[in-house]
């Protein structure tokens, strides 16, 4: 397949740059009190959608590759959908695809972990997010696991859970411990000892990303493998102690230690097999590493103890880097990426945000890709994050990311550029509305400064999402679409994604504008924005893409 675009005949693309514009978490929604972007003070905004074209896209389920339209979207598989330009199956459908075959427990390397523990008489542990929020991971795949383990005779299990509240309710917790408890109680006989050994909060311990914060891996090392931190007789009492004491949702929660007479009854031991079961790759390559790496070749924190074991991941979370170096379930191959696109064509690309989301207008947008596909080309600029609550300062970096991109449109060395806001998304995932009302004003700030910018230019924006967040701060009723109220009229925060479609807002003061038409608003998706950045370049969208959202004359 040749892999360079082909001229559009009869229009030469906009003579200035195309900017497209990522508002992570910014999503269409009914203008409630929950909804901290109709919210907010955004006259910038506002006035886009008043005044230019824009369609909705699907951002979630079947549209961005997930297993069903009840599953949110995510940052990862929206941006492996903007910048390939398709739909790919992602993580947890290739996972449950794989133990319903069996092809999981047949492959070489779970074979490896289970024949490690029967040889050496030791433990198999399992570490990850603890819910059914199908983004990072599945309750159901670590079922599926825990029943496979002892119908291939592992005498001994040990659990090791990540609290979410994020990608499900903020205190949900208790929800799916209680009923696990029960499940691994009906699985345990006098040849299956299996238990809960540790957790926290996954905004607290171990699922740091992007190297932002190492502190929170070491903090999980520390209580996972080492056993050290406070002692609780189960994980229901730890959750429920953590809420009493410090009234903090579950994704904040500090970490725990199971303990019977005052020993951990989990630790990582020479000679045992750790699972990473979450599927999604952000939040789970740094712990890899941690497992992974030998001791001398490590030099993030001081490990103490290095257990030898066999470790693995649930999918190759970097297919470039090969982290970790063993994986259950292969990854989805995306080929054909508007960045290889453009590479061949010799297009000057620039990709920047901050650190939360440095990685998903690279290594995501790129599909799952570190690195480049041309040097000399592509430029990527990572602006430092801050390490602290986002609703502490919920701007967070829009202004020093802005500052940056304007510098990079004026220099005239790109042709296309891509940029994320994290706000939306960083802060609606804090539950608070004010603060995510704040970080959507701090944001239209950034697009008053840009726009005039693109103008001068002769460019085009286009104006995105990858999902919704900032749109739905309350849990909704589903009948009233009013949010859910307590028997004290209090309104119960939502730190999850939504289900709703994002804006693709087409922002073209030029005289390209009347080259083109803008299609109907229809079942598009965020596959549908790579088509269309090519075609206002000039070019012809490969046959492999989904279709443009624009019509050119």
């Amino acid at each position: 397949m040749n892999k360079k675009l082909e001229k559009l005949t009869g229009f030469a693309g906009v003579k200035g740059p195309v900017l497209t514009i990522v508002m992570d978490g910014v999503g269409l929604a009914p203008d409630t009190v929950s909804n901290a972007v109709a919210g907010a003070y955004t006259p910038n905004l506002d006035a886009l959608m008043a005044n230019y074209p824009m369609v909705s896209l699907k951002a979630h389920g079947t549209a961005v590759g997930l297993p069903s339209d009840d599953d949110m979207g995510n940052s990862e598989v929206g941006h492996n959908a903007l910048g390939a330009g398709q739909v790919f199956a992602q993580g947890a459908k290739l996972v449950s695809n794989s133990i319903e075959s069996g092809k999981m427990f047949a492959s070489a390397t779970w074979q490896e972990l289970i024949a490690n523990v029967k040889a050496n008489g030791s433990t198999l542990h399992f570490l990850g997010l603890f819910s059914d929020g199908n983004v990072h991971s599945h309750i159901d795949h670590l079922k599926a696991m825990l029943k496979q383990a002892k119908a291939e005779g592992v005498n001994r299990v040990r659990i090791h859970i990540l609290l979410d509240g994020r990608d499900v309710g903020e205190t949900s917790a208790l929800e799916y411990i209680n009923p696990f408890e029960a499940f691994i109680a009906d699985l345990r006989d006098a040849s299956y000892d299996v238990k809960i050994a540790s957790g926290g909060g996954r905004m607290t311990i171990t699922m740091d990303r992007y190297e932002a914060n190492w502190a929170m891996v070491e903090a999980g090392w520390k209580t996972h493998v080492l056993g050290e931190g406070r002692q609780f007789a189960s994980a229901a009492e730890a959750v429920q102690t953590y809420r009493d004491e410090l009234k903090v949702i579950d994704q904040d929660l500090p970490a725990f230690v199971i303990a019977e007479n005052g020993k951990p009854v989990g630790t990582v031991e020479d000679g045992d097999s750790v699972i990473f079961f979450n599927v999604r790759g952000d939040r789970s390559i740094e712990i890899s590493k941690t497992f992974d790496a030998p001791e001398g070749a490590f030099d993030k924190f001081d490990r103490l103890r290095v257990p030898k074991v066999v470790y693995a991941g649930m999918l190759e979370y970097d297919g470039d880097l090969h982290i970790p170096n063993k994986y259950l379930v292969s990854p989805p191959e995306i080929t054909n990426t508007m960045s290889e696109f453009m590479a061949n064509t010799g297009i000057p690309v620039l990709a920047i945000s901050e650190t939360q989301k440095y990685g998903h207008v690279t290594y995501f947008w790129n599909g799952n890709k570190s690195g480049k596909f041309d040097e000399e080309l592509e430029t990527y600029i990572e602006i430092p994050s801050d390490v602290l609550p986002f609703e502490q300062r919920p701007w967070m970096k829009c202004a020093e990311i802005t500052d940056k991109l304007i510098e990079c449109l004026q220099s005239g060395n790109y042709k296309y550029l891509r940029v994320n806001f994290p706000n939306g998304d960083m802060v609606g995932h804090t539950g608070s509305l004010a603060a995510t009302r704040c970080s959507m004003e701090a944001l239209d700030l950034q697009l008053g400064r840009i726009l005039p910018v693109v103008d001068a230019l002769g460019g085009v924006a286009l104006i995105t999402a990858d999902h919704g967040n900032a749109d739905e701060m309350y849990e909704m009723d589903k009948k009233t679409k009013q949010p859910k109220a307590d028997k004290n009229g209090n309104f119960k925060s939502k730190t999850s994604h939504t289900l709703n479609p994002v804006p693709c807002i087409i922002y073209d003061n030029t005289d390209a504008k009347t080259s083109y038409t803008v299609k109907p608003d229809g079942a598009y998706g965020l596959s549908n924005v790579a088509a269309t950045t090519v075609n206002l370049l000039g070019y012809k969208a490969p046959d492999v893409w989904d279709e443009s959202i624009i019509e050119v004359k």
